[in-house]
C-alpha cells in the first residue's frame, strides 16, 4: 500500500478561471491585470498566471523583483508586462530591465533613479504610483502635480498611472468616494497614460472606480470582495488533512493543551494530521469548523503546532485515513479566516508548504 499524505492543499485552477471570468464581467470592459505577488497568495505564482494568460491577462502585478523574476521565467515566452510594486530600489534598475519588469515608482528618488538608469539608452516604460489618501507607498498629490509642472516626467515612458483604495471592503465608506475623486484629478494631469485604481474591492464598488485597468487579488482566490463568502466566488484553495486517531473522551475530561475544553458529555473526537506549522492559524480554535460526512464539525481546544481535535460524536465514518476539509467549498475562505480574527489575505498567504500540493483543472 502506497503512503497518502497527511495534509492536502488542492488548487484548482478551473475554479480561478471562473472568478478571472466574474471579474472580467464586473470591469466592464477595463483590463483585468491579476495580482499575483506573495506567490499568488501562496497558491503558486506559475501555474495561476499560466491559467490567467490562458483566460486572456495580460498584465500582472508582484510586489518584489525576485517574485518578477520568477514570473517572468515561470510565463517563458509569454509577452506578459509586469508590474513591480515596490518599483526601482537603490541599484535595483538593471535587473528590472534585463528582466523585462516594468516598475512602478513610489517616490521622487525612484524617479530619479530610474531616468538615470534610462539617460542615454531607451526610454523604458514605467508606471507612477500616486497616492490620494492611504499614506502608503506612492508620491503625494502635491508632488506629482509639481512633477508634471516641472516637465520632469517628460523623460520618463509612463505608461500607467495608478493609486491604492483603502477602504474598499467597505462599500459604504466615505473614504472611496474621497480617494476616487482624487484620483480623477490625477488622471486628468496624465492624458497619455491609462489609469488604475480597484482592487478587488474596488471591482465591486461601481463605474466610477474601473478606469482603464483593474488590480485583483483576493477576489481571484475565491475571498469575497467585503470579507465576507460571496456565492458568485468559487474556493480555489482546499486544504485536507488526514486524521490519525480516534477517541472516546469520558465526561469532565479535556482536550489539547491548557484543557481549554472540555467534555460535558461523553463523547468522540478525532486528531487530525495538520496545526498551525501547516498554516491553519492557531487563532481559529477554538470556534472554527471544518467540513467531514456530510457535516460541519467544531474544533475542539487548543490548536497545536502539528495536530488538532474536532468533535465527530456520533459519525460512524471517522476513523484514522480519512481526509477532512479545512478549507475549501464546504468552508469558506472568509469564514474561517473571521473565526481566526484576521483577513483572507492572512489565511492564504500562511498556508504552510509542508502539505502535498495538487493542482486541478486546466494548466492553461
Amino acid at each position: 500500500m502506497s503512503y497518502a499524505p497527511v495534509t492536502r492543499l488542492t488548487v484548482d485552477l478551473d475554479a480561478l478561471a471562473h472568478n478571472h471570468a466574474l471579474l472580467r464581467k464586473e470591469a466592464r470592459g477595463a483590463e483585468v491585470a491579476p495580482a499575483v505577488k506573495a506567490d499568488a497568495y501562496g497558491l503558486g505564482a506559475g501555474p495561476v498566471a499560466t491559467r490567467l494568460w490562458a483566460e486572456g491577462a495580460r498584465a500582472f502585478f508582484v510586489a518584489r523583483l525576485h517574485e518578477g523574476e520568477a514570473l517572468r521565467a515561470a510565463l517563458g515566452a509569454r509577452d506578459a508586462v509586469v508590474y513591480v510594486l515596490d518599483g526601482v530600489p537603490s541599484g535595483a534598475a538593471p535587473r528590472l530591465a534585463a528582466a523585462g519588469l516594468t516598475p512602478v515608482l513610489n517616490s521622487l528618488p525612484q524617479i530619479d533613479e530610474w531616468l538615470a538608469f534610462c539617460a542615454g539608452g531607451p526610454r523604458l516604460p514605467a508606471a507612477l504610483h500616486v497616492d490620494t489618501g492611504m499614506n502608503r507607498l506612492g508620491l503625494r498629490i502635491e508632488e506629482t502635480e509639481a512633477l508634471v509642472a516641472s516637465r520632469r516626467l517628460d523623460e520618463a515612458r509612463i505608461e500607467l498611472v495608478m493609486s491604492h483604495l483603502a477602504c474598499a471592503t467597505d462599500p459604504l465608506s466615505a473614504m472611496n468616494g474621497r480617494q476616487v475623486q482624487a484620483f480623477k484629478a490625477v488622471e486628468r494631469l496624465f492624458p497619455d497614460a491609462r489609469a488604475s485604481l480597484a482592487n478587488s474591492g474596488g471591482v465591486f464598488l461601481g463605474e466610477d472606480f474601473l478606469f482603464d485597468m483593474v488590480r485583483p487579488g483576493i477576489c481571484l482566490y475565491g475571498g469575497g470582495p467585503f470579507g465576507r463568502p460571496d456565492a458568485r466566488l468559487r474556493a480555489v484553495a482546499r486544504l485536507e488533512a488526514q486524521i490519525l486517531q480516534v477517541r472516546a473522551v469520558p465526561p469532565g475530561e479535556a482536550v489539547g493543551y491548557g484543557g481549554l475544553h472540555r467534555a460535558q458529555t461523553g463523547m468522540r473526537i478525532a486528531t487530525l494530521a495538520a496545526g498551525y506549522a501547516d498554516g491553519v492559524l492557531r487563532a481559529a480554535s477554538p470556534g472554527a469548523r471544518c467540513w467531514f460526512a456530510g457535516a460541519r464539525r467544531p474544533l475542539l481546544g487548543r490548536m497545536s503546532m502539528d495536530l488538532m481535535a474536532i468533535d465527530v460524536t456520533g459519525c460512524d465514518e471517522a476513523r484514522p485515513g480519512e481526509m477532512v476539509e479545512l478549507l475549501g467549498p464546504e468552508v469558506p475562505l472568509d469564514e474561517i479566516s473571521t473565526a481566526a480574527g484576521t483577513a483572507a489575505y492572512e489565511t492564504l498567504v500562511r498556508l504552510s508548504p509542508r502539505a502535498e500540493r495538487i493542482y486541478v483543472g486546466a494548466a492553461g
